[in-house]
């Protein structure tokens, strides 16, 4: 009987136990949520995150707050997230550096699909060579001749080990077959002000950090690392037709919780994202930065999953070709 009663007991707690945990998922949220970007104020990810959060907002209620945790190629601020209390108020916005990390680290202190819960995509940015607005070549085919004569003269930016602009300029230095000196930054923003000072040649980022300069005439434009060219920069050439066939890279990003989330929290904030991305003022601002919302059918836990697990394999092949590595 006393171990029937213990049983029952236990029972008992445990179905206290989830009932709160319905409840809170229920009311959710009644407190500001915070959105970790795990880069540097002013790049690329942050703008698209300000982007979604303030329409997020409107739609749960409280205020989604934008935390930039940057360093280690976006590994710190990931780090952070994953090992938060899963109750739906810390969240990571994180791009492409979600798959290269197990590639690029020989230890990390997450994984990123074990203790993470999938919410979305959010978008794919599209890329573009960009440089210094007096830098000699006029042309992409100027550029690609210049490239391959200077090599290591030529100085090229990124925002450190495993950010987009890395992997971008990765690429393209492994389609010219050569080297140019890498001159790492901790972030895009950084990067992008010693550009337009002129104390760096060259670099590659993504739309929604350049359009504005390339509009501007502050810096030179070269190419998109798209398959074809895009509306906002309709006189920007792909890479392809500068001879570097099959040269295709785009920034997806995606959103994520805390691994142990309850999934009605991850339903509601699922909903609420593909509800930020069918804004109207989103959809406009993002194609003012070269990019475009993801569908509905994009945003949501499956796509986002299915994404990561094949974006981690293939750039673990990638990455390994290219001898890179963060340690």
């Amino acid at each position: 009987m006393k171990t029937f009663v213990k049983i029952l007991a236990a029972g008992l707690v445990a179905g206290s136990a989830l009932t709160a945990v319905a409840a809170m998922a229920q009311d959710y949220p009644t407190q500001p949520v915070t959105i970790v970007v795990p880069f540097s104020a002013g790049g690329p990810t942050d703008t698209v995150t300000r982007l979604v959060a303030a329409a997020m907002s409107e739609d749960l209620g409280q205020q989604v707050v934008v935390q930039n945790v940057g360093g280690a190629g976006g590994t710190l601020g990931a780090g952070q997230v994953a090992a938060a209390n899963p109750d739906g108020y810390t969240l990571l916005l994180h791009h492409i550096g979600m798959s290269t990390a197990p590639a690029l680290y020989a230890s990390l202190p997450y994984d990123p699909m074990t203790d993470f819960a999938p919410i979305g995509l959010v978008t794919e940015v599209p890329m573009t060579i960009v440089a210094r607005k007096d830098f000699e070549p006029a042309t992409l085919e100027d550029l690609i001749a210049y490239v391959k004569e200077k090599g290591e003269d030529i100085t090229y930016a990124n925002a450190g080990i495993g950010a987009a602009s890395q992997l971008c300029g990765l690429l393209f230095m492994d389609a010219l077959g050569t080297k140019m000196t890498e001159v790492p930054y901790q972030g895009t923003g950084p990067a992008m002000t010693d550009l337009l000072g002129g104390q760096i040649d060259m670099m590659c980022d993504q739309t929604t950090n350049t359009t504005s300069q390339i509009q501007a005439g502050e810096i030179k434009a070269y190419a998109v690392t798209t398959p074809e060219r895009i509306a906002v920069l309709p006189d920007l050439p792909t890479l392809d037709e500068g001879g570097l066939d099959n040269f295709n890279l785009a920034i997806w990003h995606g959103l994520y919780a805390p691994a142990g989330t309850d999934q009605a929290i991850i339903d509601r904030l699922s909903q609420s994202l593909q509800k930020a991305l069918a804004d109207e003022n989103v959809g406009n601002s993002f194609a003012e930065l070269g990019t475009y919302p993801v569908p509905a059918d994009q945003a949501t836990p499956a796509a986002l999953k299915q994404k990561l697990e094949g974006q981690i394999a293939l750039w673990a092949e990638v990455i390994k070709a290219a001898g890179v590595s963060a340690q």
